[in-house]
Order: structure tokens, then sequence, then C-alpha cells
């Protein structure tokens, strides 16, 4: 079968998404493959669909048992052989794993990379018939990076053992990862490399300075009521505060930390998993195995850790394409214990370099004057336009000339010995006379009082943004004092500008981004009618709404309207397996008491054959009763039409070999014309 089929029959798709199809086609070909794809991008086609493809058996390495259990129960949705052995597996369930493999049936083999660690996994493995080696999350091999997995650096030698070729895959990789995945996956040796695009069009971003935080994440959530969110939160306490405060104002809303036991964090997965309209509050533990694709909106509490952990949350959102918002809560509090836990962590001087560096990037994309999208994605090496829809682009920035009011900050830093907090030398500035000022004579200093141009609160934003510029740093020996960095100096020389937005706090009393519609007015009622349909279905089947169909396949129902099998076996996500599973009750939301199609004629929905099998029905109608209407009534059974409508280049000695003599006398020529027209 060629791509294009299992691409539409199989994952029921009428198109490659941009930059899939070239590494498919490479995997398919037994190259090594390295591809860094966005979060949401379409990773796990690139290695299913080669797996039907090429003989054998693929086996895929993957880190979270729940996402490994939900791509084998999506694919044997979609009519594919695929098993997965996992810690949380029945007996029943692994049985059947070894039974398919052994009668040569099982296409993917899912696995944990810890079980690699067992001698009998590499000797079950060689005997297995493995022809491909799918890596998903490889930036896991990583040893500097949050999500290493000890584990990882086996698949090399299983790679080695079994002499097949590796496809690796994962959303986010800086130079640094992708030379060690090289290094300890493809054990040096440069793979075919496909680095896509890093954006994600459909995400919407914008950042907020945090005024009354919790407050802001009320209001941005009840904006979006109804919808499936996550709440990132920097401390597992305030998983659980926030959590119930979206409680007790009418949201679903349930809290996942690291501290919590297995079974309940379980819990909360399958119900974010399998409820519409959930919001989780979490930290980041709750990450990588979260492959619910109509996530409508991601909201950061706190200031993520780096640019790529901030890339990676917000990818969990809008992964069916589908409209999504973002909300990024920032403050100096965060800057501080950021900058704070990158040095005192147990990393070598030059990793915590390079990790303040990605922290200044999420800064500057926090402090950004211009489109967010061009900030994010100039980071990743893509020089794109302005996007036209962040929260920036929407409604521009303020900006005035900071240079004098930066240059006087840093002069109360340094004539303070660089000794103290923003407080402190915002009181200096602002010629306040605290006891503590007076102790120490800083009611002296030529710098005393000569910021009176601004208050209080404008001094606290115009700090805010110098840390977040990294013109000035906490010195963690120094208790949080602020000290000047090599990058301040051009501006205090005065062989330098710089721009600095106009108090943000304002703006951050909004409820953030505006609410973006997934539907039109008209089409809202008929999309929620077809959300009960399928939430009915998956509690029949006690599986997750989106295995029966995601978010942007019922919006396509929606707005398309499909009136019959046919036309909607042409509504993206709709392969064959599913349109005969669930295509009729779909329809019945849509168009009302549909008519009965025999089965073999659904099996041809939305392929050319069904329209060959229509007109065949309809010659085999006018001669039931002889060419003159006198003879015994005769017809084809419906299988032997479906096996006639898909015959390519027949002649009348094929056609009878199909339907016998008998139907060939009455039937042939007429069938014989209507295969030539086609």
């Amino acid at each position: 079968m060629s791509t294009t089929s299992l691409l539409s029959d199989v994952f029921g798709f009428d198109a490659f998404r941009p930059g899939q199809e070239e590494i498919v086609d490479a995997v398919i070909a037994g190259e090594n493959t390295l591809a860094i794809m966005p979060t949401g991008g379409g990773k796990s086609l690139c290695f299913q669909l080669p797996a039907l493809a090429r003989n054998g058996v693929t086996v895929v390495i993957s880190p979270l048992i729940a996402l490994m259990r939900d791509q084998v129960r999506g694919l044997r949705e979609a009519g594919v052989e695929a098993g997965a052995l996992t810690s949380g597996n029945t007996p029943e369930e692994t049985d059947a794993v070894w039974q398919a493999l052994e009668a040569g049936t099982l296409k993917l083999l899912y696995m944990a990379p810890e079980r690699l660690a067992s001698g009998g996994t590499m000797n079950m493995l060689r005997r297995a018939g493995i022809s491909l080696i799918a890596v998903d999350e490889a930036h896991c091999v990583s040893q500097w990076g949050h999500d290493f997995r000890p584990d990882y650096l086996r698949i090399g030698e299983l790679k080695r053992t079994l002499g097949v070729p590796l496809a690796a895959f994962t959303a986010t990789a800086d130079a640094e990862t992708r030379e060690e995945i090289v290094e300890k996956l493809f054990g040096g040796q440069q793979p075919s490399t496909f680095l896509r695009g890093f954006d994600r069009p459909n995400i919407h971003l914008a950042f907020a300075v945090k005024d009354s935080p919790r407050n802001q994440i009320l209001n941005f959530a009840a904006a979006r009521k109804g919808q499936s969110g996550i709440v990132y939160c920097g401390t597992r306490a305030k998983t659980e505060t926030l959590a119930k405060a979206l409680s007790e104002t009418g949201h679903r809303a349930c809290h996942y930390h690291g501290g919590m036991e297995a079974e309940d964090r379980r819990i909360v997965e399958r119900r974010f998993q399998q409820e519409d309209g959930l919001i989780v509050c979490a930290t980041v533990a709750f990450g990588m195995g979260i492959d619910k694709p109509d996530i409508r909106w991601v909201a950061h509490a706190d200031l993520p850790k780096s640019i790529e952990a901030y890339y990676q949350e917000i990818g969990r959102a809008g992964r069916d394409g589908a409209p999504a918002e973002t909300l990024t809560l920032f403050g100096p509090d965060d800057i501080r214990y950021r900058r704070q836990q990158i040095d005192e962590g147990l990393a070598p001087p030059e990793r915590r370099a390079a990790d303040h560096g990605r922290l200044n990037a999420l800064l500057g994309l926090a402090e950004a004057l211009r489109c967010r999208r061009q900030n994010l994605l100039e980071y990743f090496g893509e020089t794109p336009g302005p996007c036209g829809h962040c929260d920036l682009c929407e409604k521009p920035a303020e900006v005035f000339d900071g240079t004098t009011a930066v240059r006087m900050a840093l002069s109360a830093a340094l004539r303070t010995e660089e000794w103290f907090g923003a407080g402190h030398l915002i009181d200096i500035l602002l010629g306040n006379a605290t006891d503590k000022i007076q102790q120490r004579g800083h009611d002296s200093l030529p710098t005393y009082g000569v910021g009176k141009d601004y208050d209080k609160r404008q001094w606290q934003a115009i700090f805010r943004q110098m840390m977040g510029h990294d013109l000035l740093r906490p010195d963690r020996e120094r208790h949080g004092a602020l000290r000047m960095t090599e990058h301040a100096r051009p501006i205090l020389r005065g062989e330098a500008t710089i721009e600095l937005r106009k108090d943000t706090i304002k703006a951050a009393r909004g409820s953030g981004p505006k609410v973006r519609m997934l539907v039109s007015e008209e089409d809202a009622p008929l999309l929620s009618a077809l959300k009960a349909k399928r939430r009915y279905l998956a509690e029949q089947a006690n599986a997750p709404a989106y295995i029966i169909f995601n978010d942007r396949t019922l919006i396509e129902m929606a707005e398309k309207r499909p009136m019959t099998l046919d036309e909607m076996a042409h509504i993206g996500g709709v392969g064959a397996k599913k349109l005969e599973n669930y295509g009729r009750d779909f329809l019945e939301v849509i168009a009302g008491a549909t008519e009965e199609v025999h089965p073999m004629r659904r099996k041809l929905a939305g392929r050319d054959e069904g329209a060959v099998y229509d007109r065949l029905m309809q010659v085999q109608a006018s001669l039931n009763r002889g060419p003159h209407g006198a003879d015994k009534p005769m017809s084809c059974s419906a299988s032997m039409l479906a096996k006639v409508a898909q015959l390519r280049g027949a002649d009348m000695e094929h056609l009878t070999r199909v339907i016998g003599d008998k139907y060939a006398e009455r039937f042939g020529d007429a069938f014989l014309e209507v295969l030539e027209g086609n």
C-alpha cells in the first residue's frame, strides 16, 4: 500500500502536514533519522506510518506508560495491530502481545526504556523480527536535560545489537542536545536530520506582569469556561490552592504534582484524558506524557525555568491544530528565584552560564517590545516577520527611552557597592528617608532623590525590566543583592541606549488574550452536539474522547456538515476503520436519520470505488428482469458488486471469473461499460 493510501485509509488524512512526508520517506527507506519537530507537529505519524509500510516489527521506545497506552489504543481504533509491554499491563494484555509477536501480526511494539535493562528483553527483540527502532522524546538521552532518563543510554546498544535503522524524534533540542543524541543514540554517525520549523501558528502567545496573580488566572479561566486547560505552577502548594480556587468559582479542576501518591496521579491523568473541560493545576511533573490533542489553553502562574521549558509546556495546547491560548505571568520574584535555582544547582560553571542564557532568552520574550512569536522563533534560529496575532501584535507595547532611568538605577547600585536589593535602591532614588537609608548615610549619595520623575510602582517596573534584560542580576552570596552585569556597562558608559515598556502593571489587570471561538456562532450548537455524542461513545468504550475523534475533526464536521458516508470520509481524521465504527453515529447528529447502507458499500465510502459501486447498482436495477423486463429477477450480492467495483483493467473473462457465467450473461457488458467509463 502506498504512503498516501496508508495516510488516507488508516489515519484519515488527505495530505501530510508540512515537513512530514520527507521524514516518512527517509524512515521507510531505512535511513537513520533525527527529526526535531514542534510539539503537536505530528511526530507520531512519522514512525507509525513507516511501521505499516515496512516489513517486520517496529519497536517504539517511549518514556511514559500513559502515553504508550493511548497511542496503542488510537492505533487499534484505526485498525492497526499494536501493543505495549509496560508495568501497567494486565497478564492478559501481555499474553496478547506475545501471541501477536509469535503469530507475526504485530506491527508496532511500544516499551519503556527501563525494560531494556533486562537481558531477556534484548533476546526477545532479537527473535521478534524487529526491523526499525523509533525513539520518542529523544532529548531524554541528554544528561543535562531536565527529562534525563538513564535507560535511554541503552538504546544505542540496542541499535548495534539488532543492526537495524533508528529514527529519533524530539520537540526541543538545542545544538548541544542534538550532539548528545547523535553521540549516544547513533554512535556519533550523523543521521539524516530534519529540523522542522518551530512555529505553532494556532497558539496565541501572551505574557502579563503579576498583579493579583490568582485573580489573573481565575479571570483567564473564566473567559474559557468549559475548555480543557493546564495551569503550570512553580510549587506543589500552589497547585492545590489554585485548583481549590478554580473549583470554588465553578470550574472542574484538580491538582497534580510529584508529591502525590502514584495512584492519585494516575486518576488525574485518566480524568484529564477522558473528561472534556477539566482544568489541571500542575507542576512540570505533569508533562511529557500528556498527548491530549484538544487542550485549549495553557497558563503559567509562575515563570517557567527556560525558553525551552516554556516552548515545550505551551506546546501541549492545540495539538489538534485548532486555536489555543496561552498566558504567562511573571514578576521580579520569579526572576530572582530562577536565577537562584541555576546558581545553587550542581551543574559545572559552563552549564550554569548556558542556563542563565536560556533564562535570559525567556526574560527577553517576557519583556519584548515587538511580536512575541518573532522573538521566540529567532531564538530557535528562524527569521519570521511579525505574526499579527500575539498580544503585542494586537496591542503594541508603549515604549519610552529608559536610558536615563537605567543609568540612575545602575549608579544607585554601584554607589552602594552592590549590596542591596531593588526595594532599598528605589527608596534611595525616590529620596525616602527610611531608617535603613539614614543609618547607612545613603541620603548623602549623589543619586539620593534623583528619581522623583517616577513613582514607586514605576521604579519597580523599571527594575524588573532591567533584570529581564539581564542588566542587574541577584547575587546569592549577597542574599539576593542586585549586581551589575557586563550587558549594562555600555549603557552606563553612554555607548548604548535602551527602550523600556511603560509601566505594564495596568495592562496586567485584564483577563489576558481575548477568547477565540473554535467555530462560528452558527456552527457552535452543532459542535456541542457532536461533542456530546463523542462523550457518550467514549464513556461506552471507557476511552479518552479524542480516541474517537479529536476536536479538529469535529470542528470540520460542524463546518462542512457531511450528509453521506462518502462526504464524511473526506473529513480530516476520519479513516476507514473509524468511518465504519462511528460514521453513522455522527451523521445522525448532523443530518438526522440516515439511510441504511450495506456494510460492503460502507467499506468503500469516500473512495472512487464507492461511486463505481453505486453505478453498478443502478445498472443492475435496470437489468434486474433482463433487457426487456420480462426475464426472471436476478441480482448480484453486495460483496460480489464490491469486488467488481474494485477491479482494474478487467475484460469479460476476468469479470466472469468474479461473478460467474449466469450473472455475466445478464450484466457483463453493462458492468464492463461502467468499469471502462471510470
